[in-house]
C-alpha cells in the first residue's frame, strides 16, 4: 500500500496519520497551539521552504484542521486559526509532549511548562477512562471491532484485505 492510499484504511489511526503525520505538520499544529497565526511566522519559526509549509496549510484548511482568514488586504495576507477539529488535537499534542518530556529530555527537564489556567498549577497529559476516571494504560485495554470496521467488511470491496491485516486477525481472536 502506497502512503497516498493510507486514508482508504478503515483504522482511525491510518486516516489521522493521513492528515496530521508529518513533522511539518505536527510543528505547524504545535505553533497554533502556541498562538501563531501567519504564514512568515510559521517560517521564521520553524525554518521551513515557502513551498512546504504552503502545502502543509493548504492540506490544514482543506481537512478542516485550520481556517484561513484574510487579516490584510492588499497585499493579500492570511492568518491560519485552528477550527474545533484542530482544537481536538490538543490531547495528541500533550501526549507527544509527555512523551518527549519523559524520553528525550537529555537528563535536563521538560523545555515547556504547561500551566492549568484553571487551578493555576503546572499539569502534565494523563489519559484517563471516560467513564470510572481512573488513568489507563495499554495492559488494560481491549480493543473490539467497532460498527465503522463491521460496515467495511460488509460494504467493502476490499474485505479480504481488510481481513488479511494483523490488526483484524487480532481483533478476531481476542473477541
Amino acid at each position: 500500500m502506497r502512503w497516498n492510499d493510507i486514508q482508504q484504511i478503515p483504522c482511525s489511526i491510518a486516516r489521522s496519520l493521513a492528515i496530521i503525520g508529518d513533522r511539518w505538520t505536527m510543528l505547524i499544529l504545535r505553533d497554533c497551539f502556541l498562538k501563531t497565526r501567519r504564514f512568515e511566522d510559521f517560517q521564521k519559526q520553524l525554518g521551513i521552504t515557502r513551498h512546504v509549509l504552503s502545502d502543509r496549510l493548504k492540506k490544514l484548511v482543506t481537512e478542516g484542521v485550520l481556517e484561513k482568514t484574510l487579516y490584510q488586504k492588499n497585499p493579500k495576507r492570511f492568518e491560519y486559526k485552528l477550527t474545533e477539529k484542530g482544537i481536538d488535537l490538543f490531547p495528541i499534542l500533550m501526549s507527544l509532549v509527555a512523551w518527549g518530556d519523559k524520553w528525550t529530555d537529555d537528563d535536563k527537564g521538560p523545555p515547556i511548562i504547561y500551566q492549568h489556567l484553571g487551578c493555576g498549577h503546572n499539569t502534565k497529559m494523563e489519559m484517563c477512562c471516560n467513564v470510572c476516571g481512573k488513568p489507563i494504560n495499554p495492559r488494560e485495554i481491549q480493543p473490539h471491532i467497532g460498527p465503522g470496521l463491521k460496515y467495511h467488511l460488509e460494504h467493502n470491496d476490499d474485505a479480504d484485505t481488510i481481513r488479511n491485516t494483523a490488526s483484524y486477525e487480532y481483533l478476531e481472536t481476542n473477541k
